[in-house]
């Protein structure tokens, strides 16, 4: 089974990206790290430790029986991430500690200046955690591993801009929507209390409908790739 890393410039954007492709990945045996990048905080109704609480059980929620989704905070600051040697390599620290072969982050378009900063931040920390002769920091609890270099780097999309997405490839959630549901609606404090944010998960949850609808299924989650996906015949693609 792969060793898994889902890089979130704040708890609540993986999940509302990709949850569904994270409890099934899960399911089936993955083993799954979410990094969040900052706490999220401040919002119009959270705190640090409302927040913590949030997305510790979103984890759970997208956990499969016997394969805890794990999850970690870098600690940058909200709002004030910025695309840095220190912050790269704080990143590909965490990538060599649970030794990532597939990393996903948020698409490269975005109007939140975080987004844009954490993408960039990933997409080289992969580069960065192949280096042999460079001491990584890791956060409390983890432990440095050997060089590596994650052969996959996939975009999921939770972008703030108006776009339609243009994905590479498509996951099959029917399975895992209703725990993507549940996770996102784990986020209280975003989607429950603030009244102008609890149309989200509706939206989330019809563009799930119709991105399934495109490879005939219930919900799918869309992602996009610069490195072409190799297969071995047709038989992989739904018929």
């Amino acid at each position: 089974m792969a060793s898994i890393l889902v890089v979130g410039p704040h708890p609540d954007d993986q999940e509302l990206g990709m949850g569904g492709t994270v409890a099934l990945l899960a399911a089936q045996g993955h083993r799954v790290l979410l990094l969040d990048i900052t706490d999220g905080e401040p919002t119009p109704h959270g705190d640090p430790a409302t927040r913590a609480k949030e997305a510790a059980a979103a984890a759970g929620v997208l956990s499969a029986p016997g394969n805890p989704v794990r999850r970690v905070q870098l600690g940058l600051r909200n709002r004030y991430v910025e695309h840095t040697v220190e912050a790269r390599h704080r990143v590909a620290g965490v990538i060599r500690a649970c030794q990532a072969q597939v990393v996903f982050a948020p698409y490269f378009e975005d109007a939140h200046p975080d987004h844009l900063a954490v993408t960039r931040i990933a997409e080289d920390a992969r580069f960065d955690s192949k280096l042999t002769s460079v001491e990584m920091p890791v956060p409390d609890g983890m432990t440095l591993g050997p060089p590596i270099y994650p052969r996959w780097f996939f975009y999921y999309f939770a972008t703030h801009l108006r776009i339609v997405p243009a994905p590479s490839f498509l996951i099959d959630i029917s399975a895992h929507a209703a725990q993507k549901a549940a996770a996102i609606a784990a986020y209280r404090s975003q989607f429950g209390v603030n009244v102008a944010n609890r149309g989200v998960p509706e939206w989330v949850k019809n563009a799930d409908a119709y991105l399934g609808s495109r490879m005939n299924a219930a919900a799918a989650e869309a992602f996009f790739t610069r490195e072409p996906i190799g297969l071995t015949g047709l038989h992989s693609l739904p018929m």
